[in-house]
């Protein structure tokens, strides 16, 4: 029988990976459970002894265990089928050129930072620099338990309003980018890509110039004809590489595509869900006149500009979960 398992390795992984999450569920819970028989222990001492250092070592420990619970059952909104998986993040300025460009590339360093503050791995697969300054477009993996169930909160438009560094009067602008999240896929989903249904294109990467300019034709770009979905890497001076992450983030939106179709299909369920297109604003970020991020879905805001800014998201995110099931 353990010599039957391993015949089909896909479904063997598949298997180990949900056995090691269940695993990690409950080794979570009875950590919780032991810490709070201890804390139990703990109180009974503090009505025996009126210590003010016991008192406040339980106090400590109590808050310790209210922070592992509540992040406990923060993971349990994330039980939607993708939610485990690796994310697959990108960013697109809206009309406005070098304002919008810049904002774009403001984003792409929001995200980087909550990746690294979350200990997630990111892998930028594809970055399409502007022509004076932030970015056409970036394609960025995020690599971690959940990655997809926290980033596809994110998933929408994000508007900013500030004084803009490239105005020499000192307007004020307002600028837009979308913000695209994609489960990664796995070995455990079967994407239909027929070779016969691609077409793949080789280009020269543009760059910075000077030494980082492509000198061969090393940029991908795939069309899947049936559906008309184009993507492009440029990143990796492989092209090899290039054309593997090409095909990678054509089977997510391939994949993603799907899922939509299944859900146009139950209009009840259509009816409960987000707007997430193009003209959706989700949230707005105001540097000017005064300082203030808000989230126009579950209506959180704060003042500290800096700190979102600086990849401090959480807050935004398990308020839209909460309130939107996780879906």
């Amino acid at each position: 029988m353990v010599d039957d398992f391993w015949l089909d390795n896909e479904k063997a992984q598949g298997i180990l990976k949900e056995i090691n999450s269940r695993k990690d569920w409950i080794e979570a819970w009875n950590e919780c459970k032991a810490q709070l028989d201890d804390l139990q222990i703990l109180a009974e001492f503090q009505q025996e002894d009126a210590d003010p250092e016991i008192a406040a070592d339980y106090q400590k420990q109590l808050q310790i265990v209210d922070k592992k619970i509540s992040d406990l059952e923060f993971r349990r909104m994330l039980g939607g089928k993708d939610d485990r998986k690796n994310a697959i993040l990108t960013i697109h300025p809206g009309a406005g050129g070098t304002e919008s460009q810049d904002w774009a590339e403001m984003l792409m360093r929001m995200y980087l930072r909550f990746a690294e503050l979350r200990g997630f791995k990111t892998n930028i697969m594809d970055l399409q620099s502007g022509d004076e300054a932030g970015i056409k477009s970036v394609t960025i993996e995020v690599t971690g338990p959940y990655a997809y169930g926290y980033l596809k909160a994110e998933n929408g438009v994000h508007r900013l309003v500030r004084i803009s560094p490239f105005d020499s009067n000192s307007r004020r602008h307002t600028s837009f980018a979308s913000v695209f999240v994609l489960p990664e896929i796995d070995d455990t989903i079967e994407i239909d890509m027929n070779p016969a249904d691609l077409r793949i294109d080789t280009f020269r990467a543009s760059g910075a110039g000077g030494q980082h300019v492509n000198k061969t034709d090393s940029a991908i770009r795939i069309t899947h004809l049936p559906t008309g979905t184009v993507v492009s890497c440029q990143n990796e001076r492989s092209q090899h590489k290039n054309k593997a992450n090409a095909l990678k983030i054509l089977a997510s939106r391939l994949y993603q595509q799907k899922l939509e179709e299944q859900q146009a299909r139950k209009k009840e369920y259509e009816n409960e869900k987000q707007d997430i297109a193009w003209g959706s604003q989700i949230r707005s970020y105001v540097f000017h006149p005064y300082n203030m991020v808000k989230d126009h879905r579950t209506n959180v805001e704060t003042s500290n500009i800096q700190q979102v800014m600086d990849g401090d998201l959480i807050q935004f995110i398990e308020s839209y979960l909460s309130q939107f099931g996780g879906n």
